[in-house]
């Protein structure tokens, strides 16, 4: 399997996460973590349900990666997530030295590539682009509902 496959296949989970989000009436964006060729954690937004601006998707995850091997570092780990990440997000992504992050749209207005673009471990890959439309559609449609 090409890495594109792969990676289209972990982005159509952390779509289904983001799914789960929308449906809690959570702004929704997904997360999934793998390890080896293995989801070790999922996460959607949860800063309604929680009460706590802190609780994206990707803090979430981390936290569940992090319980489930162990340990507080990720280098051997791959982050699929539907929106680029916030400042926030990607400074724990740096600290958790995740080795890999991949995203499917780009987040203009919050994303950490306009404002701390180097938040990010400096051994960390990024790819983009990844079932694009389909993360840009669910966060399109959520907010003109909103609006």
């Amino acid at each position: 399997m090409e890495q594109q496959e792969i990676d289209e296949r972990f982005m159509q989970m952390a779509i289904k996460e983001a799914e789960a989000a929308l449906a809690q009436g959570e702004i929704p964006i997904g997360a999934v973590i793998v390890s080896h060729g293995r989801i070790i954690a999922r996460a959607h937004n949860q800063t309604e349900t929680l009460h706590d601006v802190t609780a994206h998707a990707e803090m979430l995850a981390i936290t569940a990666a992090a319980d489930a091997l162990g340990g507080k570092y990720l280098p051997d780990c791959t982050i699929y997530v539907t929106v680029e990440p916030c400042v926030m997000c990607a400074g724990a992504l740096g600290w958790a030295q995740i080795g890999r992050i991949v995203y499917g749209v780009g987040e203009e207005k919050r994303g950490y590539q306009r404002f701390a673009p180097r938040a990010l471990h400096p051994k960390a890959t990024v790819t983009t682009g990844i079932l694009e439309d389909e993360c840009k559609a669910l966060i399109v449609d959520f907010f003109k509902q909103r609006r």
